[in-house]
């Protein structure tokens, strides 16, 4: 088994990246909720295009590479010892093989100075917070919900995300 691999991603790659995610965060959804689409953003995707892009402006970009192909995504935040997780994907195609293990291994090691990362995902995504809980080490740590919106979300604060109506659980992970 070839080792799984970031490659930082290059504006001729950024198109297909964000289809990829896409795919990958549809699947969880329909995996959930079937057809019924009141938690996609726009256009039948969980997550819009804008959001992805809002993301990979403001972070860096990585393809997560085994065999030379892409099979996923990440995107990540760095401030100093904190990081944030603001995007991981595995292709459907490539699920349950370790590569999502593999990738989160290779970004603390990009980033050794960083002590705290935080990330989120919505209370339905199962796998998602298995993935985070019981592979990579995160803690949940909050819940957002109605009862508890994110402060730092300013489409919660005024009560206006109808996407995840639920919550999102916030994770940690604490590092030595």
């Amino acid at each position: 088994m070839k080792t799984v691999t970031l490659v930082r991603l290059t504006k001729n790659d950024r198109e297909q990246f964000i289809k990829d995610n896409q795919e990958a965060f549809n699947y969880g959804a329909l995996e959930e909720f079937g057809l019924r689409n009141d938690h996609f953003e726009d256009d039948g995707e969980i997550i819009s295009r804008e959001t992805i892009e809002a993301s990979i402006d403001s972070g860096e970009a990585y393809r997560i590479m085994k065999d030379g192909q892409p099979v996923g995504g990440v995107v990540i935040k760095v401030e100093g010892e904190m990081g944030d997780l603001d995007l991981l994907f595995v292709s459907p195609k490539a699920h349950s093989k370790g590569i999502g293990y593999a990738a989160w291994c290779a970004v603390e090691q990009l980033h050794p100075e960083v002590t705290v990362w935080e990330t989120v995902t919505p209370y339905f995504e199962k796998r998602n917070i298995h993935f985070y809980v019981n592979r990579c080490g995160f803690h949940i740590v909050e819940f957002f919900n109605n009862h508890h919106p994110d402060p730092n979300d300013p489409d919660v604060v005024q009560q206006t995300d109808e996407q995840f109506p639920d919550g999102m659980f916030r994770f940690e992970k604490r590092l030595k």
